[in-house]
């Protein structure tokens, strides 16, 4: 059997069975990639050289290997299947690569926390974008969860003294843009997943390179660059673009909001970074309330099975 008839035959068992294990497929796959993607600011931390230049060689890297799985999966359609993105595809893949503009950017400009935690703010943007453009209307389950969220980022915000307000508004750009990118992917299911993924990594490699020195990279930097763009890049988006198909949008919101409690921890862990106890009490406050309310939906799941 192909590796393209596999993966199809796989997909298929989850995306077009009873919705129950599709819900639940899309959970692992949308928490799989916020652990991928909560890894960025330890990268950023490792990697010491200007973010101008690291989001180039990551955008590379990642386009590689996504790129190198279209080929292998898709074989002689793999050209076609660039072709099929239409606009909604090219849409994506743009607001991707700004939005990983604005990432990068950001964790140059502030710390790991403030940045998770302006993004944890996604669910509330995801929510009101979905409802305008696509007309899914939020349950009361999920608004309540996005607004505690609020709330703790507001905390962070008002009281913390560890950010950079440059920085926070650089990581409020990236979250409009992953809210864009969650309501294109829920609302146009017939997107080529990986094409668009592969696009998106070398756009953003593409905006990066007026600004970067490509070839001022020491030795010891490759293997961490080629990390970051396999693990935190491919690997982050591809299983976020599969899992937003088969969640609702602002669940899919949700989910990515666990970033904000984790990735501090990888860089407290390494580099003793410590947040401040206001940016402290925000991310608890966004871990409980993100953490509950999934809980809540596989209970709810397995009662109706």
């Amino acid at each position: 059997m192909s590796v393209s008839v596999a993966a199809n035959t796989v997909w298929s068992k989850y995306a077009v069975s009873d919705g129950r294990s599709s819900y639940l497929f899309g959970l692992i796959l949308v928490s799989a990639a916020t652990i991928s993607w909560s890894t960025a600011g330890l990268f950023t931390r490792v990697i010491a050289m200007d973010s101008w230049t690291l989001l180039l060689w990551r955008g590379v890297f990642g386009g590689l290997a996504i790129g190198l799985v279209v080929a292998v999966s898709a074989r002689k359609s793999a050209v076609a299947r660039f072709r099929s993105m239409g606009l909604a595809g090219w849409g994506f893949a743009i607001v991707s690569a700004v939005g990983m503009v604005f990432f990068i950017t950001s964790l140059k400009q502030t710390t790991v926390a403030h940045v998770s935690i302006v993004y944890a703010t996604v669910p509330l943007v995801t929510a009101a974008v979905a409802w305008v453009v696509i007309g899914e209307k939020p349950s009361r389950s999920a608004m309540v969860a996005s607004v505690v969220s609020v709330l703790g980022v507001c905390i962070m915000m008002g009281l913390a003294t560890d950010g950079s307000l440059l920085g926070d508004l650089l990581a409020l750009g990236m979250t409009v843009c992953l809210a864009i990118m969650m309501v294109i992917s829920r609302s146009c299911p017939q997107v080529p997943i990986l094409p668009a993924a592969c696009v998106s990594a070398f756009l953003s490699a593409a905006l990066a390179l007026p600004f970067s020195e490509p070839l001022n990279v020491q030795a010891d930097q490759w293997a961490w660059l080629v990390a970051f763009g396999v693990v935190n890049s491919a690997l982050g988006l591809v299983l976020f673009i599969l899992g937003s198909k088969l969640l609702p949008a602002i669940e899919t919101a949700l989910i990515t909001a666990l970033d904000a409690p984790l990735a501090p921890i990888w860089v407290w862990l390494i580099f003793s970074e410590a947040p401040d106890a206001m940016t402290l009490w925000g991310g608890a406050i966004v871990f409980v309330a993100v953490t509950n309310y999934l809980v809540g939906s596989v209970f709810q799941s397995k009662k109706t099975i």
